[in-house]
């Protein structure tokens, strides 16, 4: 469907967000957390309510385009969970029923706070504890002397 720049832009900061943080709110189960979610939720209404773009709209086309917003949102929380990042992972191991050794959960966790990095370039630990810290892995390569040679294989006699 082709659409306006300006429908484009309501769809984009009205309609998707308010269904996007409804479908957040009716799966937290943290009360304080589902009591914020639910307070953006009847802000964003509101926004939605008195925008220009929305009282144009017919009642049955607006609850179509809710219907559509609604099933847009609940891809994008299937499709983006599972690839995002460690947890992605850890889920994917998970419900592969593999599970992961104690020490590799470590190991992650390392990673993800020292050498993932923001678009601004920053580490999750550098952002917490507001300082700066050396490249992970400059300094695993620092803690090894020489790596070992490779075993030399016998030729197979043909």
């Amino acid at each position: 469907m082709a659409l306006t720049p300006r429908w484009k832009q309501w769809i984009e900061e009205v309609l998707l967000p308010l269904r996007s943080w409804q479908q957040h709110a009716a799966r937290t189960r943290c009360p304080r957390r589902k009591a914020q979610r639910l307070q953006a939720c009847m802000a964003l209404q509101a926004a939605c309510e008195t925008h220009p773009m929305t009282q144009q709209l017919a009642p049955g086309v607006l609850a179509d385009g809710h219907a559509w917003a609604a099933e847009r949102a609940k891809t994008f929380q299937r499709a983006s969970s599972a690839v995002e990042g460690r947890n992605g992972y850890l889920s994917q191991m998970h419900h592969n029923h593999r599970g992961l050794p104690k020490r590799r959960y470590k190991v992650w966790t390392v990673l993800h706070n020292f050498d993932g990095r923001a678009a601004d370039g920053t580490t999750p630990a550098s952002r917490f504890f507001r300082r700066d810290f050396p490249d992970l892995f400059e300094t695993v390569l620092a803690h090894i002397n020489d790596v070992p040679r490779p075993r030399k294989r016998h030729q197979a006699i043909a």
